[in-house]
């Protein structure tokens, strides 16, 4: 057992000082610092919107680059410079770590728990696709799941789901706890809500090196699906973790007649992610072209919702979903303000 121990000591130590080598004998620290620093200042999106003064973030990281860091500290010292952007969209991926950046949702509480929405999902859901769904309230309200914009909805997996909900006299669309992924599906469930073709908003791309070097922006259109359609009422869950894509989804959401947003803060992320490489092979991915509102506005920090709802300390230790809770009531009580009509 010591001898096996001391082998993979002996073969981790010998691992580590090849990566070292390898990189150290291609690149050095400052060369991949300095390439990283100009690939954002020439590239990111958002330095205006954030007040971000890059010339100082050099300033202040440049004397902390040294000749004898390894690749690991150089990598820790260039993951807090990206932090720097405050953005969720920017990593720095190499082949033993991804740099990350939390605080977009530190601040906020979590607002959804799996081991709770077990209570109402059950066993007996449906799965299409990337959704999960359900009718709940003795089949008067449907109830949709869908927790990546990255878990592929084709167009007979949203036909099958609406038909499910045939009777149904409202919808709950719970985006809490996606992250994005593609916007091409982001769009495709949208337009099943729509009734005509809308403007969603607006994109922008750099046409320069300066920080405000981006064209005009280009008009964002919507049109309806050509399959079956949802024009009841409609409330999107989210949370702070509704995030990239899926801020872009509650972007488009909100502009119908028959949507209202509930729950919290959206994580933001409206930037269109662009990949590079440094020299050492280490590759960033970062924020470069900005999608803008109906008011040319950004939503990079988050969408507020119509409706902000918390889950209570009290409905956690009960099992209780409050934002849920509060969405079927708010259905309910429409659906009887229909019947007393």
């Amino acid at each position: 057992m010591k001898l096996r121990i001391t082998y993979l000591v002996f073969l981790f130590c010998m691992l580590f000082c090849a990566c070292e080598k390898s990189t150290e004998a291609n690149t050095s620290p400052r060369e991949n610092f300095e390439s990283l620093w100009r690939i954002i200042d020439e590239n990111y999106c958002f330095f205006e919107f954030k007040d971000i003064d890059w010339d100082e973030v050099h300033d202040r990281y440049s004397p902390q680059i040294k000749d004898t860091m390894n690749q690991f500290a150089l990598f820790e010292k260039l993951g807090e410079m990206l932090a720097e952007l405050k953005d969720g969209h920017t990593n720095l991926i190499s082949s033993f770590n991804m740099s990350r950046y939390w605080d977009w949702y530190e601040k906020y509480p979590k607002n959804f728990y799996k081991e709770i929405q077990e209570n109402y999902l059950g066993t007996d859901y449906y799965i299409a696709g990337g959704l999960k769904y359900k009718r709940l309230a003795n089949d008067q309200i449907g109830y949709v799941y869908y927790g990546s914009f990255s878990s592929g909805v084709g167009e007979n997996n949203l036909d099958y789901m609406f038909l499910h909900f045939k009777d149904c006299q409202g919808l709950i669309f719970d985006v809490r706890d996606n992250g994005g992924g593609s916007m091409s599906y982001a769009d495709r469930i949208a337009s099943r809500f729509l009734e005509e073709r809308i403007l969603t908003g607006y994109s922008q791309y750099k046409k320069g090196n300066g920080h405000n070097d981006f064209t005009e922006p280009k008009p964002l259109y919507l049109s309806p699906s050509e399959r079956i359609r949802w024009s009841r009422p409609v409330i999107v869950l989210t949370n702070r973790h509704s995030y990239s894509a899926t801020n872009d989804f509650v972007n488009v959401m909100r502009l119908l007649p028959q949507v209202l947003i509930m729950g919290d803060r959206t994580g933001g992320g409206s930037g269109l992610p662009f990949s590079s490489e440094l020299p050492n092979g280490w590759s960033v991915r970062f924020s470069a072209c900005p999608i803008l509102d109906i008011n040319k506005k950004h939503t990079e920090f988050g969408i507020d919702p119509d409706v902000k709802v918390s889950i209570t300390s009290e409905d956690i230790l009960k099992g209780k979903d409050t934002i849920l809770e509060t969405a079927i009531k708010q259905l309910l009580t429409a659906v009887d303000s229909t019947k007393a009509l």
